[in-house]
């Protein structure tokens, strides 16, 4: 009877433990992934070049920089503020220079990267008439597309109407240690 009990009592006891074992593999596989936020942010360095060109041949570029996480976006604003008189005392500002805003997203298949571009400047003055208020010229591209790493990207480009010009909008996306 003695022999019994303990046999009984050692299978129970086995029992309990494969119980409890289970229950906590079963845990252990139902705990919650770690959402976008909470994995960590990888940080990439995006460098923009606008140029300007001329003929197929690049003859101005101006260069703007920002640091950017996955998952987040940054811009790059410079300028100047401009009075502009709407009626007779009263002003109006108007911002004349760059505007650059970035989002970028890592995919499964890759970066995504989102860009709204202004750049906006006066005319030459042989661009304009004598005497009449300054002229502003606009130019803009927005784009969406998929970054690649370490290699210049043109993600739009424009035609200057009032020359031969072209502007260009070129990305180069670098990974941040």
């Amino acid at each position: 009877m003695r022999t019994r009990i303990a046999v009984w009592s050692a299978m129970l006891g086995l029992a309990i433990g494969c119980a409890v074992q289970a229950s906590y593999a079963q845990d252990a596989d139902s705990s919650p992934k770690p959402t976008a936020e909470q994995r960590a942010a990888t940080a990439y360095r995006l460098d923009f070049a606008v140029n300007e060109m001329e003929d197929g041949k690049k003859i101005n570029t101006r260069q703007y920089s920002m640091n950017l996480n996955s998952g987040d976006a940054n811009s790059v604003k410079i300028g100047t503020r401009v009075p502009v008189e709407a009626k007779q005392g009263e002003f109006q500002y108007i911002d004349v220079g760059t505007n650059i805003w970035c989002r970028l997203e890592e995919r499964s298949k890759g970066l995504l990267l989102s860009i709204r571009s202004e750049i906006s400047n006066f005319a030459v003055p042989d661009q304009q008439s004598r005497g009449a208020m300054p002229l502003l010229r606009q130019l803009q591209i927005n784009a969406s597309t998929v970054a690649v790493i370490g290699k210049p990207l043109v993600v739009g480009s424009v035609d200057d109407p009032n020359s031969k010009r072209q502007f260009q909008l070129e990305v180069t996306t670098t990974k941040l240690r």
